[in-house]
């Protein structure tokens, strides 16, 4: 079978490598179209040139068609792969060092709080420019796959107003799922799960052995574990207050919620420094300029290196391949998908992005009915189904006044800023992403205007409660098996694939 599947932002190296590896390992695929599609002519270059390599020593016969321009690429595109990050690390270091300003703390700042509900506003309206070259040029039936974050933000925008059916795809489910089978003493394939909420706020609702439930025991299986009771104190301690586990790592869900990065006295007591996703302050920037510089430096090198194998037990989790697989050839898939709620959890909002439990054939996607998430863990999703409300709608009109009540009523900007900062940090938010902000413009030009006024409140230098030096190249270069994991892991975030409009 041939079909046409478009990667945008494909100059996301890891990312993009492992997810063409993923499809091309279906027997069916091998004739498949590629396009690539990236603003970085450099990057794209190199992606294109280490993913023909991959596909010449598999033996496939895949002509890549890369181009920088992105109605190019979609032309005819069945299904469309998104992996953006709008402003790049340019972008990603403001919505990480201004907050700090005002003692907002962030690990990563790419879902919720001050950082997350700024990158969604450049997301969101880039997306939607996406999803219109989609509308003019792609395949009347195609499918848009997106990984960018955040994802429920950027998902419902295209969905309520990008005219371009779209689900999101995450791989925090699988994660977490691994931790509950290994805390038992369990492979992941004999522990069944439900997994029910938001993206990077789900929740295992259901954990069953042979038929025996496991929540009830989950608390003190985390707690003895060797590991997770020092990397996972956050997780942990929501599992002991709200009942059920989540789905994001310690870093992640401690920027969700109000009471573990609050005080910078505290921030220590709940985070490991061991890795960035236990909660390093400005975590997921410092890894992903690593891997940038590493990826520019070390890319020769990889050329050299044996290519990826296109067979099934080389396949990631990854959903995207799956769900295509399912489509295509109708085998059944089962995944957790981000879509809109329509009545899956009853005690969420119909028009949220909720992930849940869906089953994939070539009938379609189908989510089976929730019912109700438990009533704490409702609660938790709810108050971050606000702020993604507020600012989706704040990202599409340009409205800054609902960009600054998404602030207000995010958890932990709210829990550390009173109003009056809040209203300045918007202001030098808006005016730092200004060239990303298209849909800001007259509220930019009064934003600069109070800040050249003076009268400012004061703010701090301040580099966070757990912030880490970026290591050098040469730094890196001491192991560079080490520096090669860091790029894959930063290459998740999309870092490399900001797009133009």
């Amino acid at each position: 079978m041939s079909f046409k599947v478009a990667f945008i932002g494909a100059g996301s190296i890891g990312f993009t490598r492992g997810l063409l590896r993923d499809l091309l390992s279906v027997p069916e695929f091998k004739d498949i179209q590629v396009a690539f599609t990236d603003i970085n002519q450099h990057n794209l270059d190199m992606v294109t040139e280490l993913c023909q390599r991959d596909i010449a020593e598999n033996g496939l016969n895949i002509k890549i068609q890369a181009s920088t321009d992105r109605r190019e690429a979609l032309k005819d595109a069945k299904y469309v792969l998104c992996t953006i990050r709008v402003g790049g690390l340019e972008a990603f270091a403001t919505d990480v060092d201004i907050p700090l300003k005002y003692g907002v703390d962030q690990c990563v700042g790419d879902t919720l709080c001050a950082g997350g509900i700024m990158y969604g506003q450049r997301g969101i309206s880039e997306m939607l420019r996406i999803c219109g070259d989609i509308r003019d040029v792609a395949s009347p039936d195609v499918l848009l796959l997106n990984y960018a974050n955040p994802m429920a933000m950027l998902t419902w925008a295209c969905n309520t107003y990008g005219g371009v059916r779209t689900i999101g795809l995450c791989h925090g489910v699988q994660h977490g799922h691994s931790q509950i089978a290994n805390v038992y003493g369990l492979n992941k394939s004999e522990v069944d799960i439900i997994c029910a909420g938001i993206n990077h706020q789900t929740w295992y609702i259901q954990a069953r052995h042979q038929g025996k439930d496991l929540t009830q025991g989950l608390l003190e299986a985390f707690e003895n574990h060797p590991e997770y009771a020092r990397t996972e104190k956050v997780r942990i301690d929501m599992l002991r207050r709200f009942g059920y586990y989540s789905t994001e790592s310690n870093g992640h869900l401690s920027e969700y919620v109000p009471w573990y990065r609050k005080r910078a006295s505290e921030i220590q007591d709940w985070i490991d420094l061991g890795s960035w996703i236990n909660g390093e302050t400005g975590g997921y920037l410092r890894v992903c300029t690593e891997g940038r510089n590493w990826f520019e430096t070390d890319f020769p090198n990889w050329m050299k290196d044996k290519a990826m194998e296109y067979k099934a037990e080389k396949r990631s989790e990854e959903h995207g391949s799956y769900i295509i697989e399912g489509l295509e050839t109708g085998r059944v898939y089962r995944g957790h998908f981000n879509l809109v709620n329509n009545g899956v959890i009853s005690n969420l909002p119909n028009d949220a992005i909720i992930e849940a439990p869906g089953y994939v054939d070539g009938n379609g996607i189908s989510m089976p009915h929730v019912g109700d998430l438990p009533l704490g863990p409702a609660a938790v999703c709810n108050v971050s189904i606000s702020v993604q409300r507020l600012a989706v709608e704040a990202a599409v009109h340009g409205d800054d006044k609902l960009l600054r009540q998404a602030f207000m009523m995010d958890p932990l900007v709210g829990a550390v800023c009173n109003p009056k900062e809040i209203w300045q940090m918007v202001d030098e938010m808006l005016v730092a992403q200004e060239k990303w902000l298209p849909q800001y413009g007259s509220a930019i030009e009064e934003a600069k205007n109070r800040l050249a006024a003076g009268n400012l409140i004061p703010t701090r230098d301040y580099e966070g409660a757990a912030r880490l030096k970026v290591k050098t190249v040469e730094e890196m270069k001491q192991d560079r098996q080490a520096a090669n994991k860091n790029a894959g892991e930063a290459d998740k975030g999309k870092d490399r694939a900001a797009v133009s409009s």
